[in-house]
């Protein structure tokens, strides 16, 4: 396993990090256990998780996640572990996530770190996220900007202050951003360094072989501010494994199970590029999976690949595609490709 440095920080995160919102719909407390422990004796240092957490959220299970990743926590030696978490944010009607109060301003960033705190069983966080913007953005699935879903929403500044109060504080090390714009991380660094705050230190957004808009904005910033990507969804809802074409998918497999969950890659050319894909994976002798994520994993403006799995072998398969280098030619393939079914599911 290799190891990268995030942004502007201190942390040094392995290539991989584990993704943990099945834990406590899709994976029972021991599985996710078994996750952690293998991941981590395979060189992973990195977990990612929400207060929101399991997807798909709902009222009964929300904050399990981090209780069941807090439940391994408390047995490791916390210094080794890199962990990472995520504020939930305003308009999407979680009204569940602490009472439906999601600005994110001073009460409610100092609400949602002492949930995730207490959940998580630790002291302090490394990396606190703001899971999606406080204002209006088009997100998951959504591209068109429309001034008309407009709504209040807690100053940029604002949010900074908050944010690094909690990180003078000492319960949170570093922070991050996800699913923000291009401009928004532009404004959340303009904010830090006029009132003397650190600097978002990584973003996270969805980045893969079906949506790499990140190339389009965001990887400019990345060169200049030295905001690298943690992306997620590497392997498009599954889709490019190749397991849901034709109207496949295994019963467990989540879009199977919970259908609105995948709007995002119910798109037309979708399931085109996948083949195409899935094809050119197979035609190297490797999975479509690890073709998939070993792309990403080569991307200079990614700091560490956030993974996700329901079963060990699916982590094993996963991790295993740090080791994988893809040659000249096939990545020439995976560009023509692209260039002919470009972002078909951002």
């Amino acid at each position: 396993m290799r190891y990268r440095p995030l942004g502007s920080s201190s942390l040094n995160v392995s290539e991989i990090c584990l993704g943990t919102m099945t834990f406590g719909e899709q994976n029972t407390e021991p599985e996710a256990h078994a996750q952690l422990d293998r991941a981590f004796a395979r060189g992973v240092n990195f977990i990612d998780t929400a207060e929101m957490y399991p997807v798909p959220p709902n009222a009964e299970t929300q904050g399990r996640t981090e209780s069941y990743v807090g439940s391994w926590l408390v047995r490791q030696p916390r210094d080794r572990v890199i962990l990472a978490t995520k504020l939930t944010g305003p308009g999407r009607g979680f009204a569940w996530v602490r009472g439906g109060r999601l600005a994110i301003d001073a009460k409610g960033v100092a609400e949602a770190i002492e949930g995730s705190l207490k959940r998580l069983r630790t002291d302090y966080v490394d990396l606190y996220q703001i899971h999606w913007p406080d204002r209006y953005v088009p997100t998951f699935g959504k591209i068109h900007y429309d001034p008309s879903q407009e709504r209040d929403s807690v100053p940029i500044d604002e949010q900074v202050a908050a944010l690094g109060g909690l990180v003078r504080a000492g319960k949170v090390r570093y922070i991050g951003l996800s699913n923000e714009t291009p401009w928004g991380v532009m404004e959340f660094l303009r904010a830090a360094r006029e009132q003397g705050l650190p600097a978002v230190a990584s973003i996270q957004n969805a980045y893969n072989l079906l949506n790499r808009t990140f190339e389009a904005g965001l990887s400019e910033i990345t060169r200049q501010c030295n905001v690298p990507l943690i992306p997620y969804s590497p392997l498009g809802f599954g889709h490019l494994t190749g397991k849901y074409l034709d109207g496949g998918g295994p019963a467990a497999a989540r879009l199977v199970r919970f259908p609105p969950f995948g709007q995002r890659y119910q798109k037309p050319n979708v399931e085109s590029a996948v083949r195409s894909y899935t094809e050119l994976a197979r035609s190297r002798g490797m999975s479509p999976a690890t073709l998939a994520l070993a792309f990403v994993n080569s991307r200079w403006f990614v700091a560490s690949t956030i993974i996700g799995a329901t079963s060990i072998e699916q982590l094993e398969e996963n991790i295993a595609s740090a080791d994988v280098t893809l040659d000249q030619e096939t990545l020439e393939a995976i560009e023509r490709i692209h260039l002919g079914n470009p972002n078909p599911a951002v």
